[in-house]
């Protein structure tokens, strides 16, 4: 999967808990959002700011309206972000409850081993491949 339709599907699969996702998926769309997160927030609170200082409001007000549209925004790029690690976990035939382990000391290790490997070849109990379903 290229980095268009990476990001395209993490964008539109957002709340999808039971497909599957590739690795190039879940590469790809951990990369953009990791770039892109720190300039869209700049943009969002640079703009507001310039809004709310033109039409006079007070700093207060607009460090409030800041605060809401970022965690709006930070809400919703962590439940994308599960949803996309869950669907990655069920490409390796793995449960999404399997994310849980990241809590743990030594979860990470295997968490991040999972997140590398190949999915599983055709189809599993999570559904079609998702490398098949491209062509």
């Amino acid at each position: 999967m290229n980095f268009i339709d990476a990001v395209k599907n993490y964008f539109f699969k957002w709340n999808d808990f039971k497909s599957r996702s590739s690795r190039s998926e879940y590469w790809w769309a951990t990369v953009f959002i990791t770039i892109a997160t720190y300039p869209v927030a700049f943009i969002i609170g640079f703009l507001i700011g310039a809004v709310f200082s033109s039409a006079g409001l007070s700093e207060i007000a607009m460090e409030v309206v800041i605060g809401i549209v970022i965690l709006t925004l930070n809400v919703f790029i962590s439940v994308a972000t599960i949803s996309l690690v869950v669907r990655r976990l069920h490409d390796v035939d793995r449960s999404g409850w399997w994310y849980l382990i990241i809590f743990t000391i030594i979860g990470v290790i295997p968490l991040l081993i999972w997140l590398c490997i190949r999915g599983t070849n055709g189809d599993n109990r999570f559904g079609k491949n998702p490398l098949e379903q491209l062509h």
